[in-house]
């Protein structure tokens, strides 16, 4: 009974393979379903990109509906102070009070950056936008990307203009005036404005026609304290540490003469009429002091849709070349009309892309550019087509020059080179890399080939001009004297002197000694003059053909008429309505030319003056 009772029935147990069956449904089951999901997010993630993508294509619309929104504004206050111009001077023929310099509306505060441009940011890339810029040079001008750097070693620039003594690594040089990301005003030295700057920036935009007012006892004051500083500052900068002492590149002590004008400071109202002269927009005024020898007028007024970053004459005097955004333009000079425009087509299409730097072939026959994305294009003027793309900077592009036979090209960059290159071949022949930094960085603002060709000098941030020999490619000398970034150097037409001008506000000319035409073996380069006299930083220099005058462009929008003989300023000229970015002297002709911040290029006549009976 036991075993009946104790007896467990047998329940027979499923196939093995229909387990497994069962198993691997449930797995294709649970697959499907997060097949299924991957799918939707799929759609979704889709969905949201499309919607992302259509938001920013909204942003670009609007920002380009403000940017010509602005244009449109900067043109009808342009109308508005012609009319109030033109009912003034109505107003004053019959009578009324003499018309004041203008601009007659006053700019807001904060708006540091050129009228009637977008907002540009020369420290961002141009992705993104800047200038001017270049001082940005001058004038313009974010993050900065490596491509998009000021000649700082990072990253002007112009308008144009990183333009500044005190930059830091990655600001850009550019044009002073200029915005940085998302708008935001940007100082000449690539660092945002403070509220308290562009407050003092915004009270000052429209007082700029009529500067301050100084008495005859005030101005002789400033300049003997101008003297007293520049004196002091010559000695400081002619010591020199142990370092320096055992470089092999000896460096030149700052002497020479201080000549300072007071134009600038100046109320066009307070001078007698013979030593001034007038146009619509634009004003001169002479050196009371010495005898009136020019006269300046205005000749054409070439429009451009950007900051204007760099004029330049061909050797025959026929054309003018000027570089803005992503262009480069060609204007006969003697009917202002512009004869051809060019652009690279494989250029990078996104954001701005500013020619920094042109330079015409001594036969004309070609145009070099050098641009922010770092390469330098060599166009055939005649094809409208480009020779040659040279690749090798690392950083933008500031300056050009051509030998005077025509066969190679140098140029200057942010990376702290300069670099010599071969015309036809397009091939890199020598590269003069600046090894002997100081404290701040060396990154290359401007260069010049002498005149017989045997001489490279570059110009850079660290306050240095460098001289080096052509046929060697061997440094020279390092000239030490400016208290702040040399933004320009040029020599004089027979070889004898080198010219510089500086971020602090001063000229200085040099007497290259040794290194001169008709140089002896022991004679140094020395600084025979610094002009003092602009307000702001001097972005551009250049000689007159015939040695006898020197033009400079400043910061403090005006350029001024030196005589490198006495040292003394002739003129001050007030033609722009933003920095003076780059000034240029025809090789044949007595014509000059600026580029400016504003948008503006300008040619100008300067003709001797009969001496009075």
């Amino acid at each position: 009974m036991s075993n009946i009772y104790n007896h467990r029935q047998m329940v027979p147990s499923a196939p093995l393979s229909s387990r497994v069956t069962e198993l691997l449904d449930a797995l294709r089951t649970e697959y499907d379903s997060l097949n299924q999901e991957a799918s939707n997010m799929r759609l979704f993630k889709d969905e949201y990109e499309q919607r992302i993508s259509n938001q920013i294509s909204e942003i670009q619309a609007v920002q380009q509906n403000l940017y010509e929104l602005e244009r449109a504004h900067h043109k009808i206050k342009q109308q508005y102070e012609e009319e109030i111009l033109r009912l003034r001077r109505e107003l004053e023929a019959r009578g009324g009070p003499p018309v004041p310099p203008g601009p007659f509306l006053q700019q807001p505060a904060g708006l540091g950056g050129p009228q009637g441009q977008p907002p540009m940011g020369m420290g961002q890339p141009h992705s993104a936008g800047m200038p001017p810029g270049p001082g940005g040079m001058y004038g313009g001008m974010p993050p900065v990307s490596a491509a998009h750097s000021g000649p700082n070693g990072s990253a002007m620039a112009p308008g144009q203009v990183p333009m500044g003594g005190e930059q830091h690594p990655g600001a850009y040089m550019g044009p002073p005036g200029s915005y940085g990301p998302g708008g935001v005003p940007m100082n000449a030295h690539g660092q945002p404005v403070t509220p308290q700057q562009q407050q003092q920036q915004g009270a000052g935009m429209g007082k700029e026609r009529k500067p301050s007012l100084v008495t005859p006892q005030q101005a002789q004051q400033q300049q003997q304290q101008q003297q007293i500083q520049q004196q002091g500052a010559g000695q400081m900068g002619s010591r020199q540490t142990p370092t320096q002492q055992a470089r092999n590149v000896s460096m030149v002590p700052s002497k020479g003469v201080v000549a300072s004008s007071q134009l600038a400071d100046m109320d066009p109202d307070s001078v007698p009429p013979n030593m001034k002269h007038e146009g619509a927009d634009w004003f001169v005024i002479f050196n009371l002091k010495i005898p009136r020898s020019l006269n300046i007028e205005n000749v054409h007024t070439l429009d451009h849709t950007s900051v204007v970053c760099c004029v330049k004459f061909s050797n025959d005097g026929k054309y003018l070349a000027t570089g803005c955004n992503r262009t480069t333009q060609i204007w006969n000079v003697a009917t202002g009309k512009k004869e051809c425009f060019l652009a690279d087509e494989n250029a990078p299409k996104n954001g701005d892309l500013y020619i920094r730097a042109v330079c015409f072939s001594p036969d004309g026959k070609y145009l070099v550019t050098g641009a922010e994305d770092k390469q330098i294009r060599i166009w055939d003027v005649q094809k409208r087509s480009i020779k040659h793309v040279l690749s090798g900077h690392e950083q933008d592009i500031y300056s050009l020059d051509f030998s005077p036979d025509g066969s190679m090209i140098l140029s200057g960059s942010g990376d702290r080179t300069v670099r010599l290159w071969n015309l036809e071949t397009g091939k890199e022949v020598y590269k003069f890399t600046i090894d002997d930094m100081g404290p701040k960085d060396a990154g290359v603002t401007s260069v010049a080939f002498s005149p017989n060709g045997k001489l490279v000098a570059a110009a850079s941030l660290d306050k240095m001009i460098r001289l080096w020999d052509v046929t060697t490619a061997t440094p020279l000398q390092r000239i030490d004297g400016h208290k702040d970034s040399v933004y320009a150097v040029a020599f004089s037409p027979d070889g004898q002197s080198l010219l510089s001008g500086s971020l602090d506000k001063t000229l200085r000319i040099w007497d290259l000694g040794r290194y001169g035409p008709n140089g002896r073996p022991g004679e140094m380069v020395t600084c025979r003059s610094t002009l003092v006299g602009h307000k702001d930083f001097v972005l551009s220099v250049a000689y007159s053909p015939d040695g006898n005058w020197i033009v400079s462009g400043s910061k403090d929008r005006g350029v001024q008429f030196w005589d490198p003989r006495t040292s003394q300023t002739q003129c001050m000229l007030q033609g722009h309505k933003n920095s003076v970015i780059s000034v240029a002297l025809s090789p044949t002709q007595t014509f000059f030319a600026t580029g400016s911040g504003d948008c503006r290029a300008r040619i100008w006549s300067y003709e001797n003056r009969p001496a009075p009976m």
